[in-house]
């Protein structure tokens, strides 16, 4: 007989590890999260993105062997052409070599170099009123040559090579010297296609004369155009995917002890970091407000 007050005995190579995955649920998932905010920049200060910043940050994420992907959230109104290449190509050199899946989750805007960026990933997610695209090239600059001459300021400018002073500002504008920069534009402008052309492929609905013109759309427009992937955030997206319990773990910058800023009274290193800080402020600023945010 029986002695029913004796607990029966589950061995460990099913019965009880799958009676306490049934209790506790399946075991958590990790997905790392990459957050790449600013413009686009090689500069290095807060609110800029470039390679040397954004690569420390993917290399840690996609090293995590038990991640099945990394979620990459974008926040970005474009910047450097040459920056968000190489930060669009690392993310897919990254997700082929080890086999994960790159995840683009967009927040305001990913334009421009953004959405360059975006590119680089397999499957582009984003709210229904982010705005996606800009896919084309800008160059913009002042011209001061009215301002000299009531300032009655001569400008005197030597070089050797009949084209070293391309659209200088204090100078009258050159029709050649806009030629010039046009082809440029459309050299970079055609290398952004392309890029777009050989990651988005057939998802691409719209045509050329509309996908590449330069303007943006909200995200639900962007769905149609093939743009992205889908509509959705970045903790609903990865809840329904990998489940309530998904483990969200953000990759940060390291702080090392001497990475604090610089506080100085009086000395020209702070008085020309402060003016290079309130420029790099204004064009931020510049940035941000041409699509309303």
């Amino acid at each position: 007989m029986t002695d029913q007050s004796t607990p029966s005995v589950v061995t460990a190579s099913g019965g009880l590890f799958s009676g306490l995955r049934s209790r506790f649920g399946q075991q958590r998932v990790t997905i790392p999260v990459v957050r790449l905010h600013g413009t686009i920049s090689s500069e290095q200060r807060p609110g800029r993105i470039n390679i040397e910043s954004a690569d420390p940050l993917l290399e840690r994420a996609f090293r995590i062997k038990k991640a099945p992907a990394v979620a990459i959230v974008i926040n970005s109104p474009g910047g450097s052409a040459v920056q968000s290449r190489l930060i669009s190509n690392r993310i897919r050199q990254l997700a082929d070599e080890t086999h994960k899946q790159a995840l683009i989750f967009v927040e305001d805007l990913a334009a421009s170099g953004g959405y360059f960026i975006a590119v680089g990933g397999d499957e582009i997610f984003a709210d229904p009123s982010s705005i996606v695209g800009s896919i084309g090239v800008i160059y913009a600059g002042f011209g001061f040559v009215g301002a000299i001459e009531k300032l009655g300021i001569d400008r005197r400018i030597y070089t050797a090579g009949k084209n070293k002073s391309t659209l200088d500002p204090f100078m009258p504008e050159k029709k050649a010297d806009v030629d010039r920069i046009k082809t440029f534009e459309l050299d970079i402008h055609q290398v952004f296609i392309d890029h777009v052309k050989a990651r988005r492929g057939d998802k691409l609905k719209g045509k050329d004369d509309e996908l590449f013109t330069g303007e943006w759309w909200t995200a639900v427009r962007g769905l149609e155009m093939g743009l992205i992937d889908q509509l959705g955030d970045l903790h609903t997206v990865l809840r329904e995917r990998y489940g309530d319990k998904v483990n969200m773990v953000p990759i940060r910058q390291k702080r090392g002890l001497f990475s604090m800023p610089r506080i100085g009274f009086g000395g020209s290193v702070a008085t020309n970091g402060l003016a290079r800080d309130i420029v790099a402020a204004v064009e931020d600023r510049l940035n941000w407000s041409r699509f309303g945010l």
